[in-house]
C-alpha cells in the first residue's frame, strides 16, 4: 500500500488539476477577447490616439446591443461589423458581461475644470424652449458623463475623434440601433463646432474620479491622526 500511495498522490494531482483547469476554462475569458484586445487595450481602456473606446465598466446591456446592432447592420462599421457577424446572442453576451465587469482606473478630474461652449452643451443644453432646442447631455449620461443605468453608457474619458465619429455616423444615419433616435435628433441639431466643443469637453473627464472624491476625506483622516 505505501508503495502505491505516491501513485494514488500522484492522480489525485493531476485530478484536481484537470477539474481546476475545467473550472477556469468555464468561468474564463471568452475566446473573442484576444482579438478585441488588439484595438480596445487588454485592459479594456481603448486606444485614445487610435480613436478606439473604452470598454471597461460600461454597462452589459449597452455593450451586448451594440454588437447586436452590428451585427444587425444598424450600426455601421467596417470593422466591427466584420467582428460581430459571426457571434451568437450568447457569446455577445458573454462579452458584454466581461467588459461591463472590468474595473476602470480612477484619475482626478481636470483642473481646473473644462469650461466654454462644451461645458454648457454638456451641463445645461442649448436654445431652451425653441425647436433647436437641445437638452442637456447630463441629464441622460449624467453627472461627470458616468452614465446612468444599462441604456446609458459612461462618455467621460472616451476619445474625441471616437465622439465626433459617433455625431457624424447619426447624422448619416449610419448608426441607427435603436427606435427611439434620441442621438439622431440631437445630432441633426448641432452643427460641427459644437460637436467639436463637447467632443473636446467630455474627453477631457476622468472616467472614473473616485480618487479626487476620496482625497479630501483621506486629508482629513490624517490630519486627525
Amino acid at each position: 500500500m505505501n508503495a502505491n500511495s505516491p501513485l494514488r498522490t500522484r492522480s489525485a494531482t493531476i485530478a484536481a488539476l484537470l477539474c481546476l483547469g475545467l473550472g477556469l476554462a468555464a468561468a474564463g475569458t471568452p475566446p473573442q477577447v484576444a482579438t478585441c484586445s488588439a484595438c480596445h487595450g487588454g485592459n479594456g481602456m481603448g486606444n485614445p490616439l487610435a480613436n478606439f473606446p473604452p470598454l471597461a465598466g460600461q454597462p452589459a446591456h449597452y455593450l451586448e446591443q451594440q454588437l447586436t446592432a452590428f451585427k444587425a447592420g444598424t450600426r455601421q462599421s467596417s470593422i466591427m461589423q466584420g467582428m460581430a457577424a459571426s457571434l451568437s446572442a450568447s457569446e455577445a453576451k458573454a462579452i458584454a458581461d466581461y467588459y461591463a465587469a472590468l474595473p476602470v482606473p480612477p484619475a482626478p478630474e481636470p483642473s481646473p475644470a473644462p469650461t466654454g461652449l462644451g461645458a454648457t452643451i454638456a451641463l445645461d443644453g442649448l436654445n431652451p424652449g425653441t425647436p433647436k432646442a437641445v437638452p442637456a447631455c447630463a441629464a441622460c449620461h449624467g453627472a461627470g458623463g458616468l452614465g446612468q443605468g444599462e441604456a446609458f453608457p459612461r462618455i467621460a474619458g472616451l476619445p474625441a475623434g471616437y465622439i465626433e465619429r459617433q455625431f457624424s455616423a447619426w447624422k448619416t444615419g449610419t448608426r441607427h440601433e435603436t427606435t427611439l433616435h434620441l442621438m439622431r435628433n440631437i445630432a441633426d441639431k448641432l452643427d460641427s463646432t459644437q460637436i467639436d466643443a463637447v467632443a473636446s469637453y467630455y474627453a477631457a473627464l476622468s472616467p472614473n474620479p473616485s480618487v479626487a472624491k476620496a482625497a479630501p476625506s483621506a486629508a482629513k483622516s490624517g490630519s486627525q491622526g
